[in-house]
């Protein structure tokens, strides 16, 4: 099974490694805000970071900040789920039916692609082509045997260029501005709903990792929030000041995946997922084509829940679209919860039938 290389060489501690990472993710940040680029404080980390990756510099990860950051996401996402949203449900359900013939879909082309073109081991192949977490699949391939360095670099991989593509086409496709406001300053927020949701993110996060929940992170807030939500207990979403924390150490996280690759792995594994997403956007774009013209969806929102990038990062991107958030992120919860539950189990049918 493939390990992750070890780190680029330096006499640097860990803590100063994680310093070096926040300045240089912050320069990046001050450089798209400067040039008034879009999403700079998501854009502008994520930018940075890989490109110090990509140069040697000796970046470090920010675990557990970045998940502490993730659970701001998963009480945004859970916030948004209103008594109104529910009452909304009935009529997506054409459109939430087609999500598991999209990853079938999806499945049968990739893992013919990434074994038959890109030369992966069948394991490896089967959980790079599975539209799901980052996270998620890396510790399902590792348990079932797969290239772990090669997983961790192909759906980075996928993320990035999602995360960087989708603004533009908003923008230029769909004429949005992505100037939504991404929430009420925390000053302007009650103090009672402020220690409500702070409690449903931590409660959440270290409950669900304690009954070993996938994606404890943003699923654990996210349920907990959604109670609070349809029980009237909450009515706003997280502070703007939290959300935009959050996208900082998204965009850290995306960046810094790069550090210590290979040129070798550059033209195996990445270019093999830039081919490959060029495969999922012409899937997303047929499915995103019929439930429009079927009268599921708006095209804005048609576009954004069958985009298949991260949970997280299109959460953004659908608060700054001011897309119809509940309807875009009931597909993503439903495609990853998918993905998460039925791919090993799939993986331990095929190869109990010796096709692996």
């Amino acid at each position: 099974m493939g390990q992750r290389p070890a780190s680029p060489r330096t006499s640097l501690s860990p803590a100063r490694r994680r310093l070096l990472t926040l300045v240089v993710a912050t320069a990046g940040t001050a450089a798209f805000w400067a040039l008034n680029l879009p999403l700079p404080f998501l854009f502008g980390p994520m930018s940075a970071c890989l490109l110090g990756a990509l140069v040697g510099a000796p970046l470090r990860g920010m675990e557990p900040v970045s998940k502490a950051a993730r659970t701001i996401v998963g009480v945004t996402v859970g916030s948004s789920v209103t008594p109104a949203v529910v009452d909304q449900l009935p009529q997506t359900l054409g459109s939430l039916a087609l999500i598991p013939v999209y990853i079938v879909l999806i499945g049968l082309i990739g893992v013919p692609f990434f074994t038959r073109i890109c030369g992966l081991d069948r394991v490896t192949a089967y959980y790079a082509a599975m539209p799901g977490g980052l996270q998620d699949m890396v510790v399902f391939g590792q348990e079932a045997g797969a290239d772990v360095r090669a997983l961790s670099l192909i759906h980075a991989t996928r993320i990035l260029i999602l995360i960087a593509l989708a603004p533009w086409i908003l923008m230029l496709g769909f004429g949005v501005t992505l100037g939504n406001q991404i929430g009420e300053s925390a000053a302007d927020l009650p103090m009672r709903e402020l220690a409500l949701m702070a409690a449903a993110a931590i409660i959440g996060w270290k409950g669900g990792e304690r009954i070993g929940l996938f994606g404890a992170a943003v699923l654990g807030p996210m349920i907990l929030t959604v109670a609070m939500s349809l029980t009237g207990l909450i009515h706003s979403r997280p502070p703007a000041e939290a959300i935009v924390a959050a996208q900082f150490f998204i965009g850290i996280g995306i960046g810094i995946g790069y550090v210590g690759v290979t040129l070798q792995e550059l033209r195996k594994y990445v270019l093999a997922a830039v081919a490959f997403v060029l495969v999922l956007a012409v899937i997303a774009a047929g499915f995103t084509e019929v439930v429009v013209l079927a009268g599921f969806a708006q095209p804005l929102e048609g576009f954004l829940a069958y985009a298949p990038g991260g949970q997280a990062e299109m959460t953004i991107l659908a608060i700054l679209a001011d897309a119809d958030l509940g309807f875009v992120i009931v597909h993503h919860v439903s495609r990853v919860m998918l993905v998460i539950t039925g791919a090993p189990i799939v993986w331990r049918l095929l190869r109990q039938r010796g096709t692996s």
